[in-house]
């Protein structure tokens, strides 16, 4: 069991930035690839970034370049620092863990709802 809870969301101007986090419950990110998605209204989610217990990233190609995804093991929390924010980053942005190996094993936060608008 297993919670991620997403924070720093909110209303910000194209062109700003902001920074989302999501800690967990437990001490669970040496194990666990994190990742963060995101889905806007009438669309379908999508991979934002992730970043391995190695510190391996990927980047969606609508992230390269502006998004950055970091990772505080010792704090078991994952940063999303977004730059050069655009009116279509808008969307509601989710934490996600996933096992490395072994069994299968996902957890998702609730989601923090980040808009980008003058």
């Amino acid at each position: 069991q297993v919670q991620l809870v997403e924070s720093g969301g909110g209303l910000v101007q194209p062109g700003g930035s902001l920074r989302l986090s999501c800690a967990a419950s437990r001490s669970i990110f040496s194990i666990y690839t994190m990742g963060w998605f995101r889905q806007a209204p009438g669309k379908q989610r999508e991979l934002v970034a992730t970043i391995t217990t190695g510190g391996s990233t990927n980047y969606a190609d609508s992230a390269k370049g502006r998004f950055t995804i970091s990772r505080d093991n010792a704090k078991n929390t994952v940063f999303l620092h977004m730059n050069s924010l655009k009116p279509e980053d808008t969307a509601v942005y989710y934490c996600n863990a996933r096992r490395e190996s072994g069994p299968m094993i996902n957890f998702w936060g609730q989601g923090t709802q980040v808009t980008v608008s003058s």
